[in-house]
């Protein structure tokens, strides 16, 4: 088997040049780097990696539990969160804690005791028991997509996060509605407890008061993040007297369970009722009619959880922060529109 002394050897350069090169730790020339890396190849040589984490107390490995891998959003994610780890010579271990919050703590002891150097979680709607785990053992993490709110003596957040804006995404969408005349706007909004829920839910009752609609209880019900439930808070929303003339639903998932409801009643979109939803999905634009959406950048928040994750991995003491990425407003034809109008960027 080959050895890294065989590596420089081969490339003309130091061990200490080819260690450089293949962790990373600093800036090697471009020629250089590449004699190193077809020496690699010819030579077939592969990193110990458990001898270099008996040294180094590193694995190169992060942790991602994440619920509900099978929704488009959340395995876009996924993507960026590899690719990105990946791109910095690090190897990926996922779990999925199915929206429990004691199986969320059992998936993070897991990857834990794997000794990944840290984790990057989409915490569940109540998140004691993962923030108690994660604070006793000095675990580095960034919370991706949902926020907590977990404060450090100073007053300040006491791990990094990244997600999306979501109530002024949720309001752009409502005044949108709002704006082609509709008066009854209904929220099909998610799981109870879940930041993006409130968040939206902030964002819904926004673009109502931007709208000078007011507030009605009784056109917010709660489709619990997926869409079986967002089938049964439509069809109490159709069951009004004075049912909504428009929706909003707030996920892909619960974007479907409504368009069932939907066609169970017989009603048509935009025809009958019009739809708006967040997120954005691959099959948006191949329904009839197109699905008016706001994107989130699913990809970029994978891959800016991975760059904060490093960072705070060589910074341990920096202060921790929370990033929000811009969402895109999609302009299709489920709104009632007569066709789209591209896409806008929201900040």
């Amino acid at each position: 088997m080959a050895t890294m002394a065989d590596v420089a050897r081969s490339a003309g350069v130091s061990v200490a040049t080819v260690s450089h090169v293949l962790n990373g730790t600093r800036p090697v020339l471009p020629h250089t780097r590449q004699a190193v890396l077809d020496a690699v190849e010819e030579l077939g040589y592969t990193t110990n990696t458990l001898a270099r984490s008996l040294v180094t107390a590193r694995t190169r490995s992060i942790g991602l539990a994440v619920s509900a891998i099978s929704n488009p959003y959340f395995t876009e994610i996924l993507q960026g969160v590899e690719a990105s780890a990946l791109e910095h010579g690090y190897s990926l271990l996922i779990a999925d804690p199915h929206d429990d919050p004691e199986h969320e703590r059992k998936v993070v002891q897991l990857l834990h005791e794997r000794r990944v150097d840290g984790m990057i979680v989409a915490p569940s709607a109540d998140p004691r028991g993962l923030l108690a785990y994660l604070g006793r053992h000095g675990v580095p993490a960034v919370f991706l997509d949902r926020l907590v709110d977990a404060r450090g003596t100073d007053g300040g957040p006491r791990f990094d996060q990244v997600c999306a804006d979501n109530a002024e995404p949720t309001s752009r969408l409502v005044t949108h509605l709002a704006g082609l005349g509709h008066r009854r706007i209904g929220l099909v909004a998610g799981r109870p407890g879940l930041s993006t829920t409130s968040e939206r839910i902030t964002g819904y009752r926004t673009g109502l008061s931007c709208a000078d609609l007011p507030y009605d209880e009784r056109l917010l019900v709660h489709g619990d993040s997926e869409a079986a439930g967002a089938e049964q808070a439509t069809a109490a929303l159709l069951s009004l007297a004075v049912p909504p003339t428009a929706l909003v639903t707030g996920n892909n998932a619960m974007t479907i369970g409504a368009l069932r409801a939907l066609r169970a009643h017989g009603l048509s979109v935009p025809g009958d009722i019009a739809l708006c939803c967040f997120d954005d999905f691959t099959w948006a634009d191949l329904f009839s009619p197109r699905l008016t959406a706001m994107a989130q950048p699913s990809k970029d928040i994978g891959a800016q959880a991975v760059r904060v994750l490093l960072e705070r991995l060589a910074e341990p003491d920096r202060p921790a922060r929370t990033a929000r990425l811009p969402c895109t407003f999609v302009h299709r034809t489920s709104c009632g529109c007569p066709d789209s109008f591209g896409k806008g960027t929201l900040s």
